[in-house]
């Protein structure tokens, strides 16, 4: 059974339409208001609070914990100085993708990491002679993003610190609502904004302080279906839906390479050998995988005849289509498309293509299977470079 994260007090008051979901045995709340696009406005024009408790999170510590990060994560430990923080996948022997989050050097010896799927059983795995102590700290760490424009005038306000010197992946220790916190200035939204990690018995009074300072910005609190086309416009993959975890997958097909989902330029071969190094390094001297992940950016004209064709005006979802669909080129089919959606600020129908390296370059035309009133049918996409949108702000 579900049950609610540490902000729950706060995020079932918000949540007059009981739109809950489930995520990794939390209530998360798909949307707060009649319909997310009000929540979705607000990550990109004001700023959100979205509850992301429900992550997986470690503290990794101790004279080998470096030792331990180099071992399991395709990048390069020795370049992540204290204070920052790494995007990173890590992989099986086999080069394939078990899960991808972020790491945060808060000491010389002490990593902060968090993932979608449970993780510490790999990392105890990897740990054999190493002295490293590794600590679940899920249920004692409560988790939220401060997300949007507003996000540093809020959390400015909330702190009475300036942060315009914080950089992109950037961490810091600070105290808001006198309760000491770790910030990250990260997301998952492609925006500027923050995540802030709390002590549980202490989120509510961070909560309710980032609420009170962002209350002049006009802050909402956010949900999952907002935070997931948010996402796909950033060009951000989700676990199982994107890709299949290397653990969850029952046939190869389902098993991808950092290479495969856009993720390579986060390997480096260069470095200390890591878990999947050899495999990736084969991969590479072979020319690399047989499939590619690429921006997908559909005709709307293509789907309003289809609509038209039934006599029904366009009626598509606002939601993330997460299901794969099939993708064609020339009648033949040539890979599959993952998490289309509408992006309101960009105005295009765009998704995720697994494709030949051949067909996965930008300019080339594909088609995507595409279904009205049970008739299936399809409708023509350009290939694109991703993100989908890349604003400048989330960086400066």
């Amino acid at each position: 059974m579900s049950i609610g994260t540490a902000f729950h007090p706060r995020t079932s008051e918000l949540n007059t339409k009981l739109s809950w979901g489930e995520w990794s045995g939390y209530l998360s709340a798909q949307v707060y208001a009649d319909f997310h696009d009000i929540e979705y406005n607000a990550i990109r024009e004001q700023a959100a609070l979205i509850d992301v408790s429900p992550l997986y999170k470690y503290a990794v510590k101790g004279p080998d914990a470096a030792r331990l990060a180099d071992r399991v994560m395709t990048r390069d430990v020795s370049k992540l100085r204290i204070d920052r923080v790494f995007y990173t996948p890590w992989c099986n022997e086999d080069g394939k993708v078990v899960d991808d989050g972020t790491v945060t050097r808060r000491s010389e010896n002490e990593f902060f990491w968090t993932a979608a799927d449970p993780t510490y059983r790999w990392f105890a795995l990897n740990a054999a002679e190493l002295d490293v102590e590794i600590e679940d700290v899920t249920e004692r760490i409560a988790g939220v993003a401060l997300q949007g424009p507003r996000s540093r005038a809020i959390l400015e306000a909330s702190t009475r610190q300036d942060w315009g010197d914080m950089k992109y992946f950037g961490h810091r220790r600070t105290e808001i609502g006198g309760v000491d916190v770790n910030v990250t200035r990260t997301g998952y939204t492609g925006d500027l904004g923050y995540e802030v990690w709390i002590p549980v018995d202490a989120a509510l009074e961070v909560w309710d302080e980032l609420w009170s300072a962002g209350e002049p910005h006009g802050i909402r609190a956010a949900g999952i279906n907002a935070l997931d086309v948010s996402r796909v416009e950033a060009g951000l993959i989700l676990i199982e839906a994107d890709y299949t975890s290397a653990r969850h997958a029952i046939s190869q097909e389902q098993m991808y390479s950092p290479f495969e989902i856009a993720l390579g330029r986060l390997v480096d071969l260069g470095k200390s050998n890591f878990v999947g190094r050899h495999a990736l390094e084969l991969e590479q001297r072979r020319g690399g995988p047989p499939r590619r992940l690429a921006g997908l950016d559909l005709d709307w004209s293509g789907i309003e005849a289809m609509y038209t064709k039934h006599d029904l005006p366009p009626m598509v979802s606002a939601l993330v289509q997460r299901a794969p669909v099939p993708v064609y080129r020339e009648g033949d089919q040539v890979g599959r498309a993952t998490s289309i959606a509408w992006g309101p600020t960009i105005k295009k129908m765009v998704g995720f293509g697994s494709l030949p390296p051949a067909l996965a370059r930008p300019g080339t035309r594909v088609s995507v299977e595409w279904s009205v009133e049970g008739e299936r049918g399809l409708v023509g996409a350009t290939v694109v470079e991703l993100p989908f949108l890349d604003l400048e702000r989330k960086r400066a």
